[in-house]
């Protein structure tokens, strides 16, 4: 049976094939561009749970959330808030996201930020670094594994930071081939997009020391919260329930305990 994600990397593989951008001119330009904001070291530094607030209109199973929200508003809000780092959706046909709503985010306040896409080709990395972000996704279930390490080897030429995504014990030995130091565990099941709290606590016991641990998906409130950073992790990324909240500053605070 077809998941939500294998319908969306199909489409971004099919844009990707049609992409005739050269590689090589990208570089070039990603070259000139500024130094990023240090996304991991800015959740490193966090003295308590560092929270990763996103920016996230819809989702392809639940519909809208927030689909008129303004990104520089939550942004604002998010880092009122305490959050650590943002996470911006620019993936337009299946989030409602943009590229404008990143550069939007992240041009109103001061916080380093993850482009939330489907990265699938060298062109996503870089157009990540030339968009504005800090960071750059790559999902390890989404990628083989000669992609993964390459695309890693290429946000860090380029000075970006990288999250890598992944599910269960075959995917963490993926993503430390690759160099990963900074490893996201989805508590959300790919299949039947249940969330699994036990997968998140199991997999945060044998990701290696020094590697900067985010628990994604699913984190609803404080309990939650709590309970993750009880099982080692560094931060959460927190999307539907800042941008359903009416006070995302204030979720924020709940999270973090403040």
């Amino acid at each position: 049976m077809a998941t939500y994600l294998d319908r969306i990397l199909a489409r971004h593989r099919e844009v990707a094939a049609a992409d005739r951008r050269s590689v090589a001119t990208l570089r070039e330009h990603a070259a000139a561009m500024v130094p990023t904001r240090g996304f991991r070291a800015a959740l490193a530094a966090a003295p308590h749970l560092a929270v990763i607030s996103e920016v996230k209109r819809r989702s392809p199973s639940k519909g809208d959330l927030n689909a008129g929200l303004d990104p520089a508003a939550f942004a604002r809000d998010y880092q009122r808030g305490g959050a650590s780092c943002l996470s911006v959706l620019t993936d337009e046909e299946f989030f409602g996201g943009s590229i404008t709503d990143l550069q939007m985010a992240r041009a109103a306040c001061t916080l380093p930020v993850l482009r939330k896409d489907f990265t699938v080709c060298e062109q996503d990395v870089l157009d990540a670094r030339l968009m504005g972000a800090d960071c750059v996704l790559l999902i390890a279930a989404a990628l083989s594994r000669a992609e993964l390490v390459a695309f890693h080897r290429l946000a860090d030429e380029i000075g970006l930071d990288v999250l890598v995504e992944i599910h269960d014990e075959p995917e963490l030995e993926v993503a430390l081939s690759a160099g990963a130091t900074l490893i996201g565990v989805n508590q959300r099941d790919l299949v039947t997009f249940q969330v699994d709290h036990d997968r998140a606590v199991r997999m945060a016991a044998v990701i290696p020391d020094g590697v900067v641990k985010v628990a994604e998906s699913g984190v609803r409130g404080a309990a939650d919260a709590a309970s993750l950073r009880a099982a080692g992790y560094h931060a959460v990324l927190v999307g539907e329930t800042l941008v359903t909240s009416g006070d995302p500053a204030a979720a924020i605070g709940s999270l973090i305990g403040v």
